[in-house]
């Protein structure tokens, strides 16, 4: 299972190459791709969203929110400050549903490089 982050999701909206935007592709025509809630949020809180673009995007199956998935995100955070890094909250978010569901996260965003080291993520960048 694959989950693409905001920033790979406006690449491919903005029909940028790159290997995100094919792996995109690939889960899109093989039904292997899922969406984070927080990236999705973050998808339809653009104003400029194109209507079919917000209707697309709602179509792609969502990774659920498993049990103490909150508890399991603030320790991630809390765990990731504490070796100095500022993890950003929606970024924990991502991360943590990511691993919930051992999905390979599709991602631009070089500040998701110290999860893999300290938590196992899976990042194709």
């Amino acid at each position: 299972m694959d989950c693409a982050d905001t920033n790979s999701w406006i690449a491919y909206l903005a029909g940028s190459a790159g290997p995100d935007v094919e792996r995109i592709e690939e889960g899109l025509a093989g039904r292997f791709l899922a969406m984070s809630p927080v990236v999705l949020a973050e998808l339809l809180g653009d104003p400029a969203l194109p209507f079919e673009a917000a209707r697309f995007f709602q179509q792609i199956p969502l990774l659920g929110l498993t049990k103490d998935y909150w508890v399991r995100a603030g320790n991630l955070r809390a765990r990731m400050i504490r070796l100095g890094y500022k993890p950003k909250l929606a970024d924990t978010l991502v991360v943590q549903s990511c691993l919930d569901h051992g999905a390979l996260l599709l991602s631009r965003d070089r500040d998701f490089r110290p999860f893999v080291t300290h938590v196992k993520l899976k990042l194709f960048s």
